[in-house]
C-alpha cells in the first residue's frame, strides 16, 4: 500500500503544483510583472491597464463559480478548460498589437486559474480518498509562489522579452495540464458519492448571513492588495529601479508566497481571524512602503517578500474561517470568499488605474493600504452571526 501510495498518488500532486504555478504565477498574476514593457509596446496607459486587470479579475471570479458547480462531476473537463483558456489567453497576449486586442486575451487567460483550482481540489480529494488529504491540498495550492518565482526568473535568465515570456507561459500551461490528466489515475476507482451523502449545492439562508462580515472583509482587502499586484513593478520602474532590480523584487514576492509552506506549522495554533488580521496588516504595510519609498531598493524588495507571504496567508485564513462556520459547505464558502476577494481586486485595479496619474503612488498606495487595514479589522467583530449557521 505504501509503495502504491508513493508511486501513483504523489505524481498528481506534482503535476497539480505545476498547473497552479502556470495558471496563477505565469499567467493570471504575471500581468503586473510584464505591464511596464507591454505599456511601452502596446500603448497601454495606467487607466487602460486598470480596466484590463479588472476584466481579468471578473473573468476569474466567473470561472471560479463555474468551476465550483462543475468540479464534483467533471474535474477533468475543467482541467482541459483551464489549460485551453490560460494557455490560449497567454498566446493571445503574446501576439496582441494594441490594448484592444490585449484586453480580451487577458480576460480569457485569467479564467484558467479560476477553473483550475476547484478541479484540482476535487482530483486531489478523490486520489487521496483513503488518506488524509490536507497536506497534498496545501502543497498544490502553494504552487502560486513557485509560479511567481518562475515568471520573474524567465526574463532574467533567458533574457526573453515580454512576448516570449507569455509564449513560454502558454507552453508550460499546456504541459502541466496534460501532466495532470495523465497522472489522474484515480478516476477509474474513485468512490461515487450519492446525493444523500452530499450537502446541497446552495447552502441555507443562515449560512449566507454568517458570511456577511467575511464578504465585506475580502472585498476591502482585495482592493488593498490590488495596488502591488497591478502597479507594484510599474511604480518601481518609474522610481528608477533597473529591470533586474524590479524583476528580482517580483521573484521575492513569489518566494514569500512559497514560504507559507514553511511557516504554516508555526502558525497552526492561530485562529483564522488572527491569521487574517496578520495578513491584512502586512499587506497594508507592504503596500504603504512601496508607494512611499519605491526608490529604496532594499525596502521595496523586503516589502514584496512580506506581501507575498501575507497574501497567501490571508487567502488561507479565508478557507479556515468559512470551514469553521460550516465544514459541510466549506467548498461553497471558499468559492464565495475567493470570488469576492477577486471582485475587490477588480475594483481596486480599475479605481487605482484612474487615480494614480492624478494623485501619484504615495497617495494612491496609501489609500489602498487604508482599505486593506479596514478589511482586516472588519473581520474582528463578535462572531454572533456565525454561530447561527447550521453545521450540517
Amino acid at each position: 500500500m505504501k509503495r502504491s501510495f508513493l508511486f501513483w498518488r504523489w505524481p498528481l500532486v506534482a503535476s497539480g503544483v505545476a498547473l497552479i504555478a502556470a495558471t496563477y504565477g505565469l499567467v493570471r498574476l504575471a500581468f503586473g510583472l510584464h505591464l511596464p514593457d507591454m505599456s511601452d509596446d502596446l500603448g497601454i496607459d495606467t487607466g487602460a491597464a486598470g480596466l484590463i486587470s479588472a476584466a481579468g479579475s471578473i473573468s476569474y471570479a466567473v470561472a471560479a463559480v463555474i468551476g465550483f458547480l462543475a468540479a464534483e462531476r467533471h474535474p477533468r473537463l475543467l482541467v482541459i478548460a483551464a489549460t485551453l483558456t490560460a494557455g490560449g489567453g497567454a498566446v493571445g497576449i503574446a501576439v496582441a498589437t494594441d490594448a484592444a486586442t490585449c484586453a480580451p486575451a487577458a480576460a480569457i487567460a485569467s479564467a484558467g486559474a479560476g477553473l483550475a483550482s476547484p478541479a484540482l481540489v476535487r482530483l486531489v480529494a478523490r486520489t487521496f480518498a483513503e488518506h488524509e488529504s490536507s497536506t497534498p491540498q496545501a502543497i498544490v495550492n502553494a504552487g502560486t509562489g513557485p509560479g511567481l518565482v518562475a515568471a520573474g526568473a524567465i526574463p532574467l535568465i533567458l533574457t526573453a522579452d515580454w512576448r516570449m515570456c507569455w509564449m513560454i507561459a502558454a507552453v508550460a500551461t499546456a504541459v502541466a495540464g496534460i501532466a495532470v490528466l495523465i497522472t489522474d489515475r484515480a478516476r477509474e476507482s474513485a468512490p461515487v458519492d450519492t446525493r444523500a451523502n452530499r450537502p446541497a449545492i446552495l447552502p441555507p439562508r443562515e449560512w449566507w448571513a454568517a458570511h456577511r462580515s467575511a464578504v465585506a472583509a475580502s472585498v476591502l482587502l482585495g482592493v488593498g492588495a490590488s495596488a502591488i499586484w497591478n502597479y507594484g513593478r510599474t511604480v518601481l520602474v518609474e522610481a528608477g529601479a533597473s529591470e533586474a532590480q524590479s524583476v528580482t523584487s517580483w521573484i521575492l514576492l513569489g518566494c514569500g508566497g512559497a514560504a507559507v509552506i514553511v511557516t504554516s506549522r508555526l502558525l497552526r495554533g492561530l485562529q483564522p481571524r488572527a491569521l487574517w488580521l496578520i495578513g491584512a496588516s502586512l499587506i497594508s504595510v507592504s503596500t504603504l512602503a512601496i508607494g512611499a519609498a519605491p526608490a529604496q531598493g532594499t525596502l521595496s524588495a523586503a516589502a514584496c517578500a512580506v506581501f507575498g507571504w501575507a497574501y497567501v496567508t490571508a487567502s488561507g485564513a479565508l478557507i479556515g474561517w468559512t470551514t469553521q462556520i460550516n465544514a459541510a459547505h466549506a467548498a461553497a464558502g471558499t468559492a464565495l470568499l475567493f470570488v469576492t476577494f477577486m471582485v475587490g481586486q477588480a475594483l481596486g485595479a480599475a479605481v487605482l488605474g484612474a487615480l494614480l496619474p492624478l494623485v501619484g503612488p504615495v497617495t494612491g498606495f496609501a489609500a489602498a493600504a487604508a482599505l486593506g487595514i479596514a478589511g482586516g479589522a472588519s473581520l474582528i467583530a463578535p462572531a454572533r452571526r456565525e454561530a447561527t449557521a447550521p453545521r450540517v
